[in-house]
């Protein structure tokens, strides 16, 4: 069983027991969130799709860490003009871990 929800712009799948990323989620570590934004689910024998969403679906999943992502480098440059400037960002995300999958 699996589902693809969207969270933040994105769309994740995701499975019982399976660690995802997604962007920041302000919430401490150890707490429970609910995704309600469910695109799909699918089990054993049926594939059930929202249009948009699913509705009474939800993912329940409990937040492992808060990291942050590879380092992007962000260079800008204008030939014969003498100017450089170079800028280095990480973005923050949420490592979640998903309890359980519920669709009507």
């Amino acid at each position: 069983m699996y589902a693809i929800f969207a969270h933040s712009g994105s769309q994740h799948r995701a499975a019982v027991g399976d660690c995802v990323s997604l962007d920041k989620i302000d919430a401490p570590v150890g707490a429970s969130i609910r995704l309600d934004s469910v695109l799909l689910c699918q089990n054993d024998t049926s594939v059930s799709i929202g249009a948009p969403f699913l509705g009474g679906a939800f993912v329940m999943a409990e937040i492992v860490s808060h990291t942050k992502g590879d380092k992007v480098i962000v260079f800008k440059k204008k030939r014969r003009h003498n100017y450089r400037r170079k800028q280095g960002h990480r973005q923050w995300h949420t490592l979640v871990k998903i309890t359980d999958i519920a669709f009507a």
